[in-house]
């Protein structure tokens, strides 16, 4: 009401100041106006009087609804929380006083039982997801659209290579990849200094399947590597990661780090992300991508 009354008021007093305002006058008329808002602030104080300020925790009850939150104390809260990939999950290296984790080396229980994916189950993922055989060097090469370049990494070691050429298709590049990093991980947690696995086999033409053919018994005619879906990583040999300019690292057991492997390779196949077989006589995991 008295809002109403206020704004009556002063277009009342503005429409009387057009009429008999003229440009000469103009200062006359301002200074009218300025004392007409000076005699309503007198008479009414509270007109100049600020509105009362919402309180923070008022507004944000009224506008979100009440969450509980998580306590902040932890970095192993967050982790615990967090959403992650399933296909990678993430690693936890605190506890919830901040304390480093330490995780046991567990190993599997029986390599060959636990990785057991012979050549006919590894051909058939292998022919679903890989390129038509490669029949030599030259039509390897042709087929670069097709295949990805996995000679240089910084999560694995690629060995020179005589029989296989550091080419893999895209779904298999990924997988050898993610298994160098989780093997990082391993390391990490159980408190191992790092390494690297060495990748041993990659991708073989037709030619290089009948030369290993000739000194190799394990090597088939329709090798899972004719389709860049497949390579070898093997477990009794490792490169250790040592900081340029620092200190070696201390030496490890050729024995730890094939446990830490096995249990990476293990969680892999696990995650039906690919079929894992234990190589005896030729020292290495064949790995074909699912």
């Amino acid at each position: 009401m008295f809002k109403d009354y206020l704004v009556a008021l002063l277009k009342v007093a503005c429409k009387a100041l057009r009429r008999y305002a003229v440009k000469n006058k103009f200062l006359t008329v301002f200074s009218a106006v300025v004392l007409l808002l000076a005699l309503v602030r007198l008479l009414f104080p509270s007109v100049a009087e600020n509105k009362p300020e919402l309180a923070v925790s008022d507004s944000v009850e009224t506008v979100l609804p009440s969450v509980e939150r998580p306590v902040a104390d932890s970095v192993f809260v967050w982790q615990q929380e967090a959403v992650v990939s399933a296909d990678f999950p993430l690693t936890v290296f605190f506890d919830s006083k901040g304390n480093v984790l330490k995780h046991k080396i567990n190993s599997v229980p029986g390599f060959s039982r636990t990785f057991p994916d012979n050549n006919d189950v590894q051909l058939v993922a292998a022919s679903t997801h890989g390129v038509e055989p490669v029949e030599d060097r030259k039509d390897a090469e042709s087929r670069k659209k097709e295949l990805v370049y996995v000679g240089a990494n910084p999560y694995f070691h690629v060995d020179p290579l005589r029989n296989s050429i550091p080419y893999l298709v895209p779904r298999a590049a990924v997988l050898l990849s993610d298994i160098g990093r989780a093997y990082y991980d391993s390391l990490q947690i159980k408190g191992i200094p790092l390494h690297q696995i060495i990748v041993t086999s990659v991708l073989r033409t037709r030619a290089d399947v009948k030369s290993l053919r000739g000194y190799n018994s394990n090597a088939t005619e329709n090798s899972c590597h004719l389709y860049g879906t497949t390579f070898d990583i093997c477990y009794n040999r490792y490169k250790t990661v040592s900081p340029s300019g620092g200190k070696p690292r201390r030496a490890v057991r050729n024995d730890t780090l094939k446990w830490v492997l096995s249990e990476v390779l293990r969680d892999m196949r696990e995650r039906k992300r690919c079929y894992v077989k234990y190589e005896v006589k030729q020292g290495c995991f064949h790995i074909t991508v699912r």
